[in-house]
């Protein structure tokens, strides 16, 4: 069961809109939630998605309403460039714009579905929903990603993102030049309390730490600076919300960016340049690199570095 008190940010919306929200889900999928007895206010059944909600109240939803969702199909059509694989898993080199799995909004046209069309096995690896998946990238970012061919590499390639044993690199332009050339941010994160449809760093959220080091720094159109960014976890956003929290927030960035402007750059400037992890197959150590995606690389070519004081 999910429980939620009702925060400032959602007084007046439609229960079906929260519901959606909570469980992630689109609003038809809320909706046969809602009729089918699976949410209360303050204890009490409700049937109606469009009763609005108040602060304060206490909404309880029972997620075993939601209606079953259909196993992605295999669509040849998504073009899915391949870095390397085996007869284990498959590392994914993904263009900014491609949703990974199916969700909400997004039925079909993914990552998996391309997948499936090349690798039918992956069908029975992990989620019914999300085949071979093992971590995430969000859509607006480019890099590197792998997915597994097997439930036995699906599991070993889980358990080491859980332990923190695969790492990832990845390359942000930020707002600003960070103070010191190398840092920590080690701050836990969860849902604003201000705007549930966004990440923040919260008190009782869920620990996350992110490594930075600058790489280079530039003057011109504005003072911006290039970091290699490595994550310790993987919370949802983790790199826009921690360097959002410090004052550096990504270029393009239309989220979490702190209205400034975007420099003529359509995404997030985001990059999943290396991925590394032990080998589910021969247990070797591997490491994948992937060149700035070409758009980014175009925009970073026309800013003026700052001379090295060294």
């Amino acid at each position: 069961m999910i429980t939620e008190t009702v925060p400032a940010a959602l007084a007046g919306e439609r229960l079906d809109r929260v519901v959606a929200l909570l469980l992630d889900v689109s609003r038809s999928a809320a909706a046969v939630v809602v009729q089918a007895g699976g949410a209360t206010i303050d204890g009490t059944e409700v049937r109606s998605g469009k009763l609005r909600l108040e602060l304060g109240q206490t909404v309880t939803i029972d997620p075993s309403t939601l209606p079953a969702d259909e196993p992605p199909g295999p669509d040849p059509s998504v073009e899915v460039t391949i870095v390397h694989e085996d007869d284990h898993v498959v590392v994914i080199d993904k263009p900014a714009g491609l949703v990974v799995h199916p969700g909400a909004g997004n039925p079909d046209g993914t990552l998996v579905n391309g997948l499936l069309a090349r690798y039918p096995e992956m069908q029975s690896v992990g989620e019914p929903t999300r085949p071979g998946i093992v971590h995430r990238l969000d859509a607006g970012s480019s890099g590197l990603l792998v997915v597994a061919r097997t439930q036995q590499a699906a599991e070993h390639l889980i358990a080491q993102f859980v332990d923190h044993d695969a790492t990832r690199s990845y390359r942000a332009l930020v707002w600003g030049h960070p103070a010191a050339p190398h840092g920590v941010i080690d701050a836990p994160i969860g849902r604003s309390r201000r705007d549930p449809l966004r990440m923040a760093v919260v008190a009782d959220g869920r620990w996350a730490r992110t490594e930075y080091r600058v790489l280079e720094r530039y003057d011109e159109p504005a003072d911006l600076a290039l970091l290699d960014c490595r994550l310790e976890t993987g919370r949802t956003h983790q790199i826009r919300v921690h360097l959002s929290s410090i004052n550096h927030p990504l270029v393009g960035d239309p989220v979490y960016g702190q209205r400034r402007p975007n420099l003529q750059v359509g995404r997030p400037f985001l990059h999943a340049a290396e991925l590394a992890f032990d080998h589910p197959g021969s247990g070797e150590r591997v490491t994948f690199h992937s060149e700035l995606a070409a758009d980014l690389a175009d925009r970073l070519a026309t800013l003026h570095p700052v001379p090295d004081e060294g």
